[in-house]
């Protein structure tokens, strides 16, 4: 384990004063988390899985590949089926009698239809297989959609791989917490023009090159074991992704949090246009250059 007092001495006489073992060492952690941080986006059910974001109408959708439908998918049968949504906002789907596609791996026609918002934290919401594609139904803001996703997507077949910044451990960073105010919540737009409000824990307090800075962590999910920052900085829209970065840090230890620049990485969007991503609010747009993490994607998605 590497102590923080080597990187605040490395960052104040420069990374030469902290023995080379330990650099190697955080180095190794790092490059195992990118390996890591690959394998999940490459999955075959990983982001760059994604093909469709298809947002339902009340009443009767009809889906499928061939362009009479009300929602034309771009693999699976020519006729799906017909995913009906209710003005209470519960939904069915009712396959195609020659379609070969199944519901949760069960060869049946018809199905009460859960999207992701209501699914549970235990449990998955309903899946539609056909062929190498698949969808289940996301709830965002009260508006329904069918996310499809394939492991043949293009964009998982020509990955061309996570650019970086060099690892520099100074982007390891001691910040100070200070606990939030009780129903304190952040507010965060998103690409699809929804407004979300998150519960904040506290505020992380940080200095960097002289100057002071304030970033507010929220909690995504009730429960969660680690904290959510959606941020962006200088090098945003420049040398990284311009909508935000995201990064994740353990709660507070003796009114200390470590702070990692260097697991910087971007969100979903910045491979697919079939993302939901949040936008750095206004109160997490640092007026610095945080040259460490995750780079602008090489590849297109366009």
């Amino acid at each position: 384990m590497i102590r923080t007092s080597l990187f605040v001495a490395a960052a104040i006489l420069g990374v030469a004063t902290v023995q080379a073992a330990d650099i190697d060492s955080y180095k190794h952690s790092i490059e195992q988390w990118q390996a890591g941080r690959v394998e999940r986006l490459t999955a075959p059910d990983g982001w760059l899985s994604l093909i469709g974001l298809e947002w339902l109408k009340e009443g009767a959708n009809r889906v499928g590949s061939a362009a009479d439908n009300d929602i034309v998918l771009s693999a699976g049968p020519t006729h799906l089926g017909v995913v009906t949504l209710a003005h209470d906002g519960s939904m069915r789907i009712a396959l195609d009698k020659d379609s070969g596609a199944t519901i949760d791996g069960k060869a049946v026609m018809e199905a009460v239809l859960v999207d992701d918002l209501h699914a549970g934290a235990d449990a998955a919401p309903t899946r539609v297989s056909f062929g190498t594609a698949s969808f289940y139904v996301i709830d965002r803001d009260g508006r329904k959609g069918l996310r499809v996703k394939d492991t043949e997507a293009p964009t998982r077949k020509h990955f061309v791989g996570i650019d970086a910044f060099p690892i520099d451990p100074s982007w390891r960073i001691e910040a100070t917490w200070v606990p939030a105010a009780p129903g304190e919540t952040l507010e965060m737009g998103s690409v699809i023009g929804t407004i979300d409000k998150y519960p904040v824990p506290g505020k992380l307090e940080f200095t960097r090159d002289g100057k002071h800075f304030e970033i507010l962590p929220v909690i995504e999910v009730p429960g969660d074991a680690q904290y959510f920052i959606v941020f962006a900085d200088r090098t945003s829209g420049k040398e990284t992704y311009g909508a935000a970065r995201f990064l994740y840090i353990d709660p507070p230890k003796d009114g200390k949090v470590v702070l990692d620049f260097n697991k910087a990485y971007n969100p979903p969007c910045a491979f697919t246009p079939f993302a939901t991503c949040p936008l750095a609010p206004p109160e997490n747009r640092l007026d610095l250059r945080a040259t460490a993490g995750e780079k602008n994607y090489r590849g297109s998605h366009r």
